[in-house]
């Protein structure tokens, strides 16, 4: 029996990219799936919104022989995102498996970006991620109250290496991702004792959202790209079976045939006063040996921590 049998998931931005791939994945799995998409054709989330992108990958996963549903609405929207959940329960009867990945990209660098760029990248990614998180928990609580035990739910949230190593030009969206995976912690404590996981997931992948970050790093001629999104599917898979039970308020990156599970910060080094109290004279003499030669442009930038060859560009 496949690892999802009987099992429902909801995949939000399933029509297109990493959702599209999870959302597959899933089915295969033996999940009947609810597919959101918004269906807005820009990727800053502009343009007339389409019920297509959802409906097509609804229809592949039904011609593969599986149980799919579209769903339209905008999961940054609290009622739409209410009605989602509401959706998976009517049409299926239960709710197993969340996954978050809907995003939008606004990009500008800090000393240029409008309050608009600002809120609605948040909006999505991060208010997203909450209102369908939201609506999830209270189903399951509520589902573990009335029976008297622990029920069966997993939440799968999708981060970015950007929360950790900076994205110059992303500050919205690294803002967005570092409180996904806050949210992510937070909800996996809070929801523990229901049979709950919340896990967070940091992918790497070719898709439209990431065609810019990752131009100067070519696919390679034969075989498959490692930044296909099909090497991020099957971890999503992974979190969402009964196998990984164990394995809550974890952060993951994931690409071409690696799993790296991220710790938890450490400190990297403590300084404690000679006095009652620091004063401006003592911090400077432990602190500033302490940065010395490190300086302010030591960075942590997305392609120095990828490790990928860059095309050769004339």
């Amino acid at each position: 029996m496949s690892a999802l049998h009987g099992r429902t998931a909801i995949v939000t931005g399933a029509g297109r990219g990493l959702g599209r791939v999870e959302a597959l994945e899933l089915a295969r799995l033996g999940a009947s799936v609810v597919v959101n998409d918004f269906g807005q054709p820009g990727r800053d989330g502009t343009g007339e919104a389409s019920p297509t992108p959802a409906e097509e990958v609804a229809a592949e996963i039904v011609a593969a022989g599986g149980a799919a549903v579209a769903h339209h609405g905008d999961v940054a929207d609290f009622e739409q995102a209410r009605g989602l959940v509401q959706l998976a329960l009517d049409t299926y009867g239960s709710l197993d498996i969340l996954v978050n990945n809907a995003g939008i990209l606004r990009d500008r660098m800090v000393f240029s970006m409008s309050e608009d760029e600002w809120d609605s990248v948040l909006r999505v990614h991060l208010k997203g991620h909450f209102n369908t998180t939201r609506f999830a928990a209270a189903h399951w609580r509520e589902r573990a109250k009335s029976s008297g035990g622990p029920v069966y739910g997993r939440i799968v949230n999708t981060s970015s290496e950007a929360f950790v190593a900076g994205s110059a030009g992303q500050p919205n969206y690294a803002a967005a991702k570092g409180g996904i995976v806050g949210l992510t912690t937070s909800t996996a404590l809070a929801l523990r004792k229901y049979g709950v996981t919340a896990n967070a997931i940091c992918p790497r992948a070719r898709t439209r959202m990431t065609r810019d970050v990752f131009e100067g790093f070519a696919a390679p001629a034969e075989g498959l790209d490692p930044l296909a999104p099909e090497h991020v599917a099957p971890l999503v898979g992974y979190l969402a079976a009964p196998a990984a039970a164990q394995v809550n308020g974890q952060v993951l990156v994931v690409h071409g045939g690696m799993v790296a599970v991220l710790d938890r910060p450490r400190i990297a080094a403590q300084f404690d006063t000679a006095k009652e109290a620091f004063g401006y004279e003592e911090l400077d003499e432990l602190l500033t040996p302490y940065f010395a030669g490190r300086g302010p442009n030591e960075t942590f930038a997305a392609t120095e921590v990828l490790g990928l060859k860059r095309a050769h560009r004339p």
